[in-house]
């Protein structure tokens, strides 16, 4: 045998004592990183996740009815350019918009562009304050030193659609986080319990979980829409949502976490826990849960688009969160009307980021599921 066949053979040795020693995070993330589409949703995922933390930096305006411009109005995109007539700059600009009184109109008060007059990007500008973990600042990523520049357009208020957009990415993961958090505990809780006790406890806590999981979701929120007072702020009506969406998403995992508890209760580890005086919550958390951790965070990262359609649709019917609350739903609920499609197409700008995000949390999800069995190399 050759040295290099030698060399060889000792890498792939290695690399396999390497893969049967590997830990169990290793070993997902190993067969995570081989899954392009997973890959690529993981990135996309990170890229939409810290836009919407940052959403107040790399946004030029206030999303809410203060940042809106009065002057410009179902205002179409205003793209940067480069080069234009009169030249070309180094520098980004767009064209400045002017207020005038029109013939044409019956001297209504209309908007035009004058391409003569430039206005340049500025980056690192002032403007409205706003507070980033806990903490006030006024710079933005871009901006003008007079007027506006709306990259997505404006909405019928003359609020900036790219600022509305990223600030609603922002509220709508917290939303789903908030869900998934309560739907997670509760999941374990009662899942837990369930699986580890057995008997007629778990025949009362299966009932349970049936009678909700039976409930229609459409009417429960309609009743609730009723509930709550029009005297409700935003912050309220936004914590109300989350907050019911996470007691009625947990019945799924704990039937999981039930039927995984069901099998692994009797096992010599968890008796032999038992006969050294553990209590049956130190087992349950310290034994049995960590057994399946990989399947557990598999199933909350596949619960995260379904919380995030869920808050979009109830808003998407009015049943959700409402002006001035900046959510994906509640910017869909502008592309209803037959005169949107037809005279404002900018206004679909948010479904594409909403289309985007929910793909991206798919592909991760299908991806982690895959990974979740270490030695599925193994058995091929």
């Amino acid at each position: 045998m050759t040295e290099t066949n030698i060399y060889d053979a000792n890498v792939d040795q290695s690399a396999k004592d390497a893969y049967f020693t590997a830990g169990q995070g290793q070993l997902i993330w190993t067969r995570f990183k081989k899954q392009k589409a997973a890959m690529v949703g993981a990135w996309v995922l990170v890229i939409l996740i810290l836009s919407g933390i940052f959403a107040s930096f790399l946004t030029p305006y206030d999303p809410t009815i203060a940042g809106r411009d009065k002057d410009y109005l179902n205002g179409a995109p205003t793209i940067p350019k480069f080069c234009d007539d009169n030249g070309c700059s180094l520098r980004p600009f767009v064209y400045a918009l002017e207020r005038e009184r029109s013939a044409a109109t019956n001297f209504r008060w209309v908007t035009t562009v004058n391409k003569d007059k430039r206005q340049y990007l500025k980056f690192f500008v002032q403007g409205a304050e706003y507070q980033l973990f806990f903490m006030t600042f006024d710079r933005h990523l871009f901006g003008l030193d007079e007027g506006y520049v709306h990259l997505f357009g404006t909405d019928s208020t003359g609020k900036d659609i790219f600022s509305r957009t990223f600030h609603a990415i922002n509220t709508s993961l917290a939303v789903g986080t908030i869900g998934v958090f309560i739907a997670f505990v509760l999941a374990l809780i009662i899942g837990g319990v369930s699986g580890f006790y057995g008997g007629w406890v778990d025949s009362i806590i299966q009932m349970i979980t049936d009678a909700v999981r039976t409930i229609p979701a459409i009417p429960l929120f309609m009743a609730l829409a009723a509930f709550i007072p029009d005297t409700w702020s935003a912050e309220e009506r936004f914590f109300f949502i989350s907050i019911i969406l996470g007691f009625i998403g947990w019945p799924t995992l704990a039937r999981r976490v039930r039927t995984h508890l069901l099998t692994e209760r009797n096992q010599e580890y968890v008796l032999a826990a038992q006969l050294c005086g553990a209590s049956s919550g130190h087992v349950i958390r310290k034994h049995l849960l960590p057994s399946f951790t990989s399947y557990i965070i598999v199933d909350l990262v596949i619960s995260f688009p379904y919380m995030v359609l869920s808050e979009t649709a109830l808003s998407f019917i009015g049943l959700g969160l409402k002006d001035p609350v900046n959510s994906l739903g509640v910017m869909l609920q502008n592309v209803t009307s037959a005169d949107v499609l037809l005279n404002y197409q900018w206004y679909f700008i948010p479904v594409i980021f909403f289309i985007v995000l929910v793909m991206a949390f798919v592909f991760v999800g299908d991806g982690l599921r895959d990974a979740a069995d270490p030695y599925g190399d193994t058995k091929k």
